[in-house]
């Protein structure tokens, strides 16, 4: 299960964590929920990752820090640092490599 998580979280998580990843969504966007339930079968899979979600219109300082150009977006970190920014949820298969490759 992905849990919503608030910036101070998202802190928590980078300082302990080694592969975490951040979905970044609007509630009223059409693509985002169909990608949100992509990201969940995949999370379901993969123990590898933390992986947690988050209302942009509630974190807009990490659009501005991580350049967000739209959602949804999936930020994904190792050892703390960015790595990867996904705008793109093709499908679950594609998604599960992707994650798979930032180890």
């Amino acid at each position: 299960m992905i849990n919503e998580w608030n910036l101070e979280h998202l802190n928590d998580k980078l300082d302990n964590t080694q592969n975490t990843a951040l979905y970044l969504y609007t509630p009223m966007c059409g693509t985002c929920k169909l990608a949100g339930r992509m990201l969940e079968v995949t999370a379901a899979a993969l123990n590898s990752y933390d992986i947690g979600k988050a209302d942009l219109n509630f974190v807009e300082s990490l659009a501005e820090l991580y350049q967000i150009e739209s959602v949804p977006c999936l930020l994904i970190w190792k050892n703390g640092e960015l790595t990867d920014k996904i705008y793109k949820f093709e499908s679950v298969p594609n998604l599960f490599d992707k994650l798979q490759s930032n180890l």
